[in-house]
């Protein structure tokens, strides 16, 4: 989305904070944007009612009717905006809440000023939001089916590594990349970018012990043999192959999916090569 198109972007600020709410509002018209302010969360839907804005930032706590209430009536609509949820509470439970009523980002409360512009920006730049399904929504199990598009693949990505904040940052660093490897390859390579195929993936914790990530591949797997979408399978050229693939707006495949060795305690796939479980150690 050009920067153009973003300055016509139309954002409904619901937070019960006044202070917080001219700051943030006067941040974001300055960048260019159009903004409505709601102290609470029934007015916040009156004013929905009466026009849709293209983005709604929602804090959870609210006196009353609590952002994860407004979430949840927002759903229903016929019309309804993109959701940004921004709240102090960085319990699982919350950010579960937050998957679960559909919301496109999670940002936590204090953030820097530049930041929740740059939220704004992605939000409007991307496709139109598809549905993510929750199967489970518990903290030891996490459980999520999702169409085949890099931007899922990203908001899933960015829901997840927001679930994982407590963890020491090396371990996070670790889980978030060889997560966002082997999902950005189901949906790219297995998946073939279609939003009609699904992938399904699962996170479990064991005791505070161990972290586990199950990913079924809606295609034909992730399989190191004939990657004929990896730069390594193109010893005459692999430049050239990168460079296709690029402007096609896709990776060059192969490298990362070794790399992910290197980040986890172990990678298990199934005899099918449609479903792979990576394991990290917390202790």
């Amino acid at each position: 989305m050009t920067s153009t198109a973003a300055a016509k972007s139309s954002i409904l600020l619901v937070d019960d904070d006044r202070g917080f709410r001219l700051a943030i509002a006067t941040l974001l018209e300055e960048a260019g944007h159009t903004v409505v302010q709601a102290a609470d969360g029934p007015e916040a839907l009156a004013r929905i009612t009466d026009e849709v804005p293209d983005v709604m930032l929602l804090d959870v706590g609210m006196p009353g009717m609590s952002g994860l209430d407004v979430l949840a009536q927002v759903r229903s609509l016929p019309a309804r905006p993109r959701v940004v949820v921004m709240t102090a509470d960085d319990t699982p439970e919350t950010l579960l809440s937050a998957i679960r009523g559909q919301a496109d980002r999670y940002i936590r409360k204090p953030f820097a000023p530049g930041a929740i512009a740059e939220v704004v920006e992605e939000v409007v730049g991307a496709a139109t939001a598809l549905p993510i399904e929750v199967v489970s929504a518990r903290p030891e199990w996490v459980e999520l089916v999702a169409p085949c598009t890099l931007e899922v693949a990203n908001r899933i990505h960015a829901f997840m590594m927001q679930f994982e904040a407590r963890l020491p940052e090396a371990v996070r660093e670790s889980v978030g990349q060889a997560f966002r490897e082997l999902l950005t390859n189901a949906v790219e390579w297995g998946g073939r970018l279609d939003r009609t195929r699904k992938v399904r993936i699962a996170c479990v914790r064991t005791d505070r012990r161990m972290l586990m990530y199950r990913i079924a591949d809606p295609g034909p797997g992730f399989k190191f043999d004939n990657l004929d979408h990896a730069a390594v399978a193109h010893p005459d050229d692999p430049i050239k192959h990168v460079l296709v693939r690029e402007t096609k707006g896709l990776r060059a495949g192969g490298f990362g999916l070794l790399t992910v060795l290197a980040k986890v305690d172990a990678l298990v796939y199934n005899e099918k090569q449609n479903e792979v479980i990576f394991v990290k150690y917390l202790d």
